[in-house]
């Protein structure tokens, strides 16, 4: 069975995830020390991410929250403006996807992008497998795009075919008296 646009970004967000939080915590670590747990539940305690959670980071959304707001604090030593950029932007992506909207495949290679930049900028390994996911969904958008093109030149083929090589009626039958000089009732 194939797997929809909206599943991508969900595997995405789940690869995005997954790569980042050692990162983060490494850096908040450095940071905060010890304490950095509580920096974390005190950024998230006034959005809904930090209601009763207990491992705040396990979620995508609450990392890239916490990497937003403590930007200037922490990520801006390492990471440049063009990571801020993405960490933006994938939080919107984020809450499209959790919020079932659609996505096209321009939409959703774009969020692939974005979260593989992310992941290679923090050296996350996970970056490769979203680069194999990109890879994909631009297999299954040129084979779309070639069945497609061969669905219309095939149609244009039958067309063309027939009105090149065909005669008009005039020249393979005379009409009737009638019908030539305008005359038929």
């Amino acid at each position: 069975m194939a797997i929809t646009n909206h599943e991508r970004v969900g595997k995405a967000l789940e690869l995005l995830k997954t790569g980042l939080l050692p990162f983060i915590e490494r850096e908040l670590k450095a940071k905060y020390g010890n304490g950095w747990a509580f920096e974390v539940k005190d950024i998230l305690s006034d959005t809904r991410l930090g209601a009763s959670k207990g491992e705040s980071l396990l979620d995508v959304a609450a990392s890239l929250v916490v990497m937003d707001r403590k930007w200037g604090e922490v990520f801006r030593q390492i990471l440049g403006k063009s990571e801020r950029s993405l960490v933006n932007e994938l939080v919107t992506v984020r809450n499209a996807w959790a919020h079932q909207e659609p996505f096209s495949s321009d939409d959703a290679y774009r969020a692939l992008d974005s979260a593989g930049r992310l992941l290679s900028a923090v050296s996350a390994a996970q970056a490769d497998d979203v680069e194999k996911m990109k890879m994909e969904l631009l297999r299954v958008r040129f084979d779309e795009q070639a069945r497609s093109e061969k669905r219309k030149s095939a149609s244009t083929a039958i067309e063309s075919g027939v009105t090149g090589n065909l005669k008009p009626w005039r020249e393979v039958v005379m009409p009737h008296a009638d019908v030539a000089s305008g005359r038929y009732q």
